[in-house]
């Protein structure tokens, strides 16, 4: 009777212990977005990193194009970490062969850095997606999570600018209004880029 009633709870104990393991491999991974102050904290504790898009799989949100895509990461997670005017603000860094429309940064679980940018402003469906390579095991459960984080939230307005080094051609991307729109401008005069 004895050994049975130490079965029993030897048993139990291990039944809690792989349920709460199983259940830890499931649990919805935090994202944290990083603000455009912080971005030199991250930069540092990263630096060594090394980046790969491997891992975050094609899923619905890769159909969706960008344009749409920035009005609901607006309402999910704020403001980019940076966009093209950012970049251009720094000394020496716009280069029109790397020019995006935005970037968000994100450190997942406290601990794994991810970004996401556009590919070619407001003419490409989908995003693009780096992760830290040590952790590509983790990536289709993040890009699940944030895809869902993404497309349940309504759009939100915004206002970024573009410039398409394929068109020579900057461009005031928005949404405002319940339209998305994309507008040839002239450089918008407070952009200033290097001679």
């Amino acid at each position: 009777m004895r050994d049975s009633k130490k079965r029993l709870v030897f048993f139990f104990i291990l039944m809690v212990l792989l349920t709460s393991s199983a259940y830890a491999q499931f649990e919805e991974p935090e994202i944290v977005k990083v603000e455009t102050e912080d971005m030199a904290m991250f930069q540092s504790k990263f630096q060594s990193i090394k980046w790969t898009g491997q891992g975050f799989a094609p899923n619905k949100l890769d159909r969706i194009p960008a344009i749409e895509i920035r009005a609901h990461l607006q309402r999910v997670y704020g403001n980019p970490t940076q966009t093209i005017e950012d970049i251009a603000a720094e000394e020496g860094k716009f280069r029109a062969g790397k020019a995006i429309q935005f970037e968000y940064w994100f450190i997942i679980d406290g601990e794994v850095p991810m970004m996401v940018l556009d590919l070619d402003g407001p003419f490409e469906k989908g995003l693009v997606y780096v992760g830290a390579s040590r952790y590509i095991d983790l990536m289709p459960q993040v890009k699940r999570t944030f895809t869902r984080h993404v497309t349940e939230a309504e759009p939100k307005e915004y206002k970024d600018y573009f410039f398409s080094p394929e068109r020579n051609q900057w461009y005031e991307v928005k949404y405002a209004d319940g339209k998305y729109s994309k507008e040839e401008i002239d450089k918008p005069s407070h952009i200033k880029l290097n001679k």
